[in-house]
């Protein structure tokens, strides 16, 4: 039996729910070109992003943890993965899109430069009077114009709804690059939003107490956590591997199950009956149960105010800050030491936007092997 791409998006469209977003609706891509024959379009982004040099680099992008300090924490593409899993799941559940949810959480954290947030922070303000640097808007500009793959255009030339999903991406403090895409977003990109939160609070307090930066003990002070361990018969005096991954394991089937449950009953409430519909109300749909939402914003303070600044986090970030200052002010004083290609989008785009892409683009080791040859 063949399956090609019109029995796909006939099978889709009627299996998903009428607010989902399906691939045969797709406001389509900025440079026409024939689609795939056996994959529908959404499919066809996914396998895109996966492909890309900006995907690989996320295996040595911090995420909490800089690549270096164990092989068992999340880098930035671990974290990606975890995303994708937890997405992939609310939509499967609520009828949504799951090539398009999928493509959207595999591409969101692209445009981090190296030293996670601590990088972004330090790039945007070098960045001051030059147009700033926010991840989501570097992201859309890896995808639309420096992923250099086809003769024809620059970018991958991703569908409509895919840079949607990024560019309405809740977290973005820059609105700046929004204009095209206005909006809520879709509910697919509304779930790839939440299940980054999730995410990342779930495997933060994994990788903090398997470093021991937070100890098994402190865990009391957050009362959803003693609550979910007394459930499962744990003792947070005495946390052992297994305890841990069953605590951990625990805490993300909650948070999963609450995210489903709200966002149908927003649904319900709201009364979309297609994807314009989603984009359109008042609010956004994807949210968590009132009681999880409780638990979830506790659990961030938890991990905020002991693991986000604990001292040896601190010291990591302190680190990033001296590399990537110094880097930057190095290459826009002396941009003859930059790569060719580099040099060639000054033009375009002008000298510190040429040297932020660059930067932004490195690991967190390339990053200091650079530094290493400027100041040994």
């Amino acid at each position: 039996m063949l399956i090609d791409r019109e029995r796909l998006l006939e099978e889709e469209a009627q299996r998903l729910a009428p607010y989902a977003q399906k691939a045969r609706d797709t406001r389509g891509r900025q440079h026409p070109e024939p689609e795939s024959p056996y994959r529908t379009p959404y499919q066809k982004d996914r396998d895109r992003i996966l492909h890309t040099t900006a995907f690989r680099r996320l295996e040595y992008k911090t995420q909490v943890f800089p690549n270096w300090a164990g092989d068992y924490y999340r880098t930035r593409l671990t974290h990606t993965l975890e995303v994708v899993q937890v997405a992939r799941s609310i939509a499967r559940a609520l009828g949504l899109n799951e090539d398009l949810t999928e493509a959207i959480a595999l591409s969101h954290d692209l445009g981090h430069p190296p030293f996670g947030h601590t990088g972004e922070k330090v790039l945007n303000g070098l960045m001051q009077g030059h147009g700033g640097f926010e991840h989501n808007a570097q992201a859309l500009r890896i995808l639309t114009e420096l992923e250099v793959r086809y003769p024809s255009f620059q970018g991958l030339n991703l569908t409509y709804e895919v840079l949607e999903g990024i560019a309405t991406h809740e977290a973005a403090y820059d609105t700046g690059f929004k204009a095209e895409y206005p909006g809520k977003g879709t509910l697919e990109a509304q779930v790839v939003d939440l299940s980054d939160a999730i995410a990342y609070a779930a495997h933060d307090l994994d990788d903090g107490l398997r470093s021991g930066l937070l100890r098994p003990e402190e865990l009391t002070e957050v009362p959803f956590l003693q609550e979910l361990a007394q459930e499962e018969g744990l003792d947070l005096s005495r946390l052992t591997e297994l305890s841990r991954r069953i605590l951990v394991r625990q805490l993300l089937g909650f948070l999963i199950t609450a995210a489903i449950e709200a966002i149908h009953q927003e649904v319900e409430r709201a009364g979309v009956r297609s994807a314009e519909e989603v984009r359109r109300h008042s609010q956004r749909l994807a949210r968590l149960t009132p009681e999880a939402e409780q638990a979830h914003q506790e659990l961030k303070g938890f991990l905020r105010e002991r693991f986000y600044r604990h001292p040896e986090v601190l010291r990591e970030r302190r680190k990033a800050e001296i590399v990537l200052e110094q880097l930057f002010h190095t290459y826009t004083r002396y941009p003859e030491i930059l790569p060719k290609e580099v040099q060639a989008r000054i033009p375009k785009g002008g000298l510190e936007r040429a040297v932020c892409d660059y930067i932004a683009g490195m690991t967190d080791r390339y990053a200091l092997e650079a530094y290493r040859k400027l100041f040994p």
